[in-house]
């Protein structure tokens, strides 16, 4: 298919953009103390741009380290001397015929107590002790300072008003003095001169997701009785100021876009009346058009809201749409919209149908930097898409504690750019058995490296543990996953056999040097709990067990008895959920969470925490409170076990001790775990054979 709109030049303001495809801003880690670019940012963008990228946006960028310093390894433009660094990841990105443009952003109520006051200290302290500095931090100052700021005890985070606290970041805020405005509306103006200086293309102002900007556009979080808040003209004055001040000290010629949330849809999350709709949306981009802004970069939402502007899998491609068609139609700039695009196919028809005007790609570009180039050269179906499983948030903010970096299910080359493969296979034969996330990932990196490479696959299809993982409701985006790698690797020359089952006789019929069991594993089935009327969740998701109009106890309240439940509940079942721990999925991702709980709470699913199972009978089970021993009966006609899965080493042992070849095991087969940790496995492998 040839994508005539997606790959032709367009203008936003006077700097020409060779594509239709921008890099949407996304904060990874890759950054240090000082807020200077590091080699590992500048090799992470080169990477996007060398992909074909027209456009990259920046992560957020700060341009004040007291209150508004977000992450350790934070970009910033707060000082003179993060210039040079900037300079040359420009330049770098440049050589592609790739723009590049700033993100500039201030937390606000949304930044962590935590963070007050300590990127100064931090910055001081790395230059004295170095790397001795940082094991500190993570290891003896930042795990009591989290404790001190669940019990509040922290700076306080600042605010347009004092309002309610925002979801996840959960810290106690106050209110911006006049005087605090002003000096924040001349750092931004500063850090805005700041990147002019260092050859960029243009600033991206953030009022979205929530951030200090959009919370002086929001009635919910500015309840100013000042120039600064009450009317839509007062409570736009802070975002005008700014764009004033851009325009005065960086000229007409220099771009500025404003990424806007034009919806902060708190009507999904059951809060309708709350904050702004798309109505006054529409209105501050019409204001925003009037007043001489480049470009209109649209999106919805704010932590509060948190998965209608970062979506969990089940949502629908392009379910967004509408917000950046309704801003094309108020404005006659620019219009850059995310809309959850994963395919070159879905992104040529929303520029046909004026939807907008660019495509931004975030997290499909962190999945395949090379999307754009596949694209173009007609290689759509190597394209590794996002499946929206949130690991690259999840792991960012994870790893934001211990001063590292965010990383991909799909793509564990994400903050390893620079890392090349060694191209020394010299045709040597290994064999792999199981064709999924683990063994294909293996698959492919080996036959990169020149290795002869067979996989053998008991089922008639690849997917492993994936294909159980997709067939409760909108998990189809799962399925990509292998199937991505499927196409890869035998791109790359690998020869997969299915419904072949792997005894040692067949492996040692294909004389391999070097075997790879990537086996997966199985449903955790304990001995105690057996029956015509128990099964575990495997059964239920591929089919073996049906159950229509039942009463069923789910056994486990991990993200898999939590999507099994709402499997089950699309079947007509009544679900009572059995946790042992104090609280629903302990452990799982909140936005997961948050997406499932609606679901079953619609279905009236009962939940019973800090309760384990004792007993089965026929039409009942029988719980035990853990606190007090007390026993519990609860009517289930059927019972379903989610209670984890076991590692299957069972060839892995017969054959590890082969003289005749070496033998690796991988992934699930090591020790269960998430898609991100089955290619993680298979490519530390990959590195040391």
């Amino acid at each position: 298919m040839k994508y005539n709109l997606l790959f032709e030049p367009m203008k936003i303001g006077n700097v020409e953009i060779k594509n239709r495809i921008v890099m949407a801003p996304m904060c990874m880690g890759f950054g240090q103390y000082n807020g200077c670019a590091t080699q590992k940012m500048m090799d992470y963008y080169e990477e996007r741009a060398k992909g074909g990228a027209g456009l990259i946006f920046t992560e957020i960028t700060r341009i004040n380290d007291i209150t508004g310093a977000s992450s350790y390894g934070q970009l910033g433009m707060s000082h003179d001397y993060q210039i040079p660094a900037l300079r040359e990841m420009a330049q770098r990105i440049h050589k592609y015929g790739c723009k590049i443009m700033v993100e500039l952003h201030h937390p606000g109520r949304q930044n962590l107590g935590l963070m007050i006051g300590t990127v100064p200290i931090c910055i001081a302290g790395n230059k004295l002790l170095g790397n001795l500095y940082t094991k500190i931090l993570t290891g003896a100052v930042i795990p009591p300072g989290k404790k001190l700021q669940d019990k509040d005890l922290v700076p306080r985070v600042v605010a347009p008003s004092k309002c309610e606290k925002s979801k996840m970041s959960e810290s106690v805020n106050r209110p911006l003095c006049v005087k605090e405005i002003k000096k924040l509306i001349s750092q931004f103006v500063e850090g805005a001169v700041r990147v002019k200086k260092a050859g960029c293309d243009g600033v991206e102002l953030h009022a979205s997701h929530g951030y200090l900007i959009q919370q002086f556009l929001s009635p919910y979080t500015n309840r100013r009785t000042d120039e600064y808040g009450g009317s839509l003209e007062n409570r736009m004055r802070f975002l005008c100021e700014i764009i004033d001040g851009i325009r005065k000290n960086c000229g007409p010629d220099f771009p500025i876009v404003v990424r806007l949330t034009v919806d902060e849809m708190y009507d999904r999350i059951g809060q309708k009346g709350r904050g702004y709709n798309l109505e006054e949306g529409l209105r501050i981009a019409k204001i925003l058009n009037d007043k001489g802004i480049d470009a209109i970069d649209v999106s919805s939402a704010s932590y509060d809201a948190f998965n209608y502007w970062l979506e969990p899998t089940t949502f629908a491609c392009g379910w967004r749409k509408h917000l950046a068609q309704a801003v094309k139609s108020v404005v006659d700039i620019p219009v850059i919209a995310a809309n959850l695009i994963r395919t070159p196919e879905q992104a040529e028809k929303q520029l046909e149908q004026g939807i907008q005007d660019f495509v931004s790609l975030g997290r499909p570009l962190i999945a395949d930097p090379y999307w754009p180039e596949k694209a173009y050269s007609g290689n759509e179906k190597l394209i590794k898409h996002c499946v929206c499983c949130l690991y690259c948030f999840e792991s960012m903010m994870e790893n934001a504690y211990k001063y590292s970096h965010g990383h991909c299910s799909v793509n564990p080359f994400v903050g390893r750019e620079s890392v090349a493969l060694k191209y020394n296979g010299k045709g040597r034969k290994i064999l792999i058995v199981g064709a999924g996330v683990a063994g294909l990932t293996a698959a492919q990196l080996l036959a990169k490296r020149g290795f002869s490479v067979t996989v053998l696959e008991k089922e008639h299809q690849q997917g492993g543990q994936l294909n159980l993982a997709e067939k409760p409701p909108h998990k189809g985006k799962l399925s990509w996953v292998c199937g991505d790698l499927l196409e890869n690797a035998l791109q790359c020359g690998v020869e997969i056999k299915f419904e072949t089952t792997a005894t040692k006789e067949v492996i040692d019929s294909y004389n391999p040097q070097i075997v790879i069991t990537a086996t997966g594993g199985n449903a955790v089935h304990p001995k105690a709990f057996t029956g015509n009327n128990i099964c575990t969740v495997t059964e239920i998701l591929n089919g073996t067990v049906k159950l229509e109009n039942k009463n069923v106890a789910v056994i486990g309240s991990g993200m898999s008895g939590l999507e099994t439940s709402e499997f089950l509940i699309a079947q007509g079942n009544r679900i009572t959920i059995v946790e042992m721990a104090d609280k629903i999925a302990p452990g799982a991702w909140f936005q997961h969470v948050d997406d499932a709980m609606p679901v079953l709470e619609k279905a009236k699913t009962k939940f019973y925490t800090g309760y384990k199972l004792t007993e089965v009978t026929d039409k009942e089970i029988i719980v035990e409170r853990l606190k007090d021993n007390q026993k519990l009966t609860i009517d289930a006609d059927f019972v379903v076990l989610s209670m984890g899965v076991k590692p299957d080493t069972s060839l892995y042992d017969e054959i590890k001790n082969s003289s005749d070849y070496k033998v690796y095991n991988i992934g699930d087969s090591v020790k269960t775990g998430r898609i991100a940790d089955a290619t993680e496995s298979a490519y530390q492998l990959v590195m040391r054979i």
